[in-house]
């Protein structure tokens, strides 16, 4: 039987990003992909247009109806749009012991703010110290520690400040600087390199999210699940299509190439 895994999120109409590219990756991983979604989003290649927020009960609602009948190996969280319903997620996925990534989506890739300002206060000091790993890229990690990330030395300022507000782990994303992520925990310290590849990058940080969720439901250490994530997430970017008139989508089906000729996942991190 293969893991289940829960992604909380927003919906993309587009289907680059949000709910829509954690279970297209769940999937391609061999996993399957429940979900509980935050808000629908009018959003396309050129942007975000309008986002309509669910309320919490409703968020509360699909939760219960998930883990009343499956059993979740791992979850993710991704937009939640407001401050009662990053609470209202923290307190669920307490109450029942779940793991998860949280991925600290604000803005959208291709543009549009996501988060609003009060809930990155309520992310911080009720859903980030609950988390097993936090997956911010350069411009979020500033949101939630101030720090400006710029080189290497600022990543690690601002790794160790996410780390003191309780998060087991933090892997600040390099695609916007050069490359290198760097996973910390209260133990270590580790960089991981990555290629710069080219291609349409709409999607690419939930997909990167849901790769990593996916490789910790399968029982893999977090350094490798990470350096996977990151392997898978490069594939889906040089798969990616050109769609639409804006930034177009990662594909993440073109990461599916790792299954051998007997159905068996290859790790996505070895070349």
């Amino acid at each position: 039987m293969p893991q289940v895994v829960l992604t909380i999120g927003g919906s993309d109409s587009g289907g680059g990003a949000g709910i829509q590219a954690d279970l297209k990756t769940f999937c391609v991983l061999g996993l399957h992909g429940t979900s509980a979604i935050t808000a629908i989003t009018a959003q396309n290649t050129l942007g975000v247009q309008h986002v309509f927020g669910l309320g919490p009960e409703i968020v509360v609602e699909q939760l219960r109806s998930i883990t009343d009948d499956f059993t979740i190996a791992f979850a993710k969280t991704g937009m939640l749009h407001t401050g009662e319903v990053v609470n209202a997620v923290a307190d669920h996925l307490s109450t029942r012991k779940i793991p998860f990534v949280l991925d600290p989506v604000i803005e959208a890739e291709a543009g549009g703010r996501l988060l609003r300002p009060e809930a990155v206060e309520a992310l911080k000091e009720n859903l980030i110290p609950l988390s097993s790993v936090v997956t911010p890229n350069i411009f979020e990690a500033q949101a939630l520690t101030g720090i400006e990330v710029r080189d290497r030395q600022s990543a690690y300022q601002a790794a160790q400040k996410i780390l003191e507000l309780g998060s087991k782990a933090v892997i600040i994303k390099g695609g916007h600087l050069d490359c290198i992520d760097l996973l910390m925990t209260e133990n270590l310290a580790i960089l991981l390199p990555g290629e710069r590849v080219k291609g349409e990058n709409h999607g690419v940080g939930c997909t990167y999210s849901a790769a990593l969720t996916a490789f910790l439901a399968m029982g893999i250490s977090l350094e490798e699940a990470a350096r996977q994530a990151k392997r898978f997430a490069e594939r889906a970017l040089l798969g990616s299509m050109r769609l639409g008139r804006g930034v177009g989508p990662v594909n993440q089906a073109a990461a599916a190439g790792a299954a051998n000729g007997n159905g068996q996942r290859q790790p996505f991190g070895k070349r």
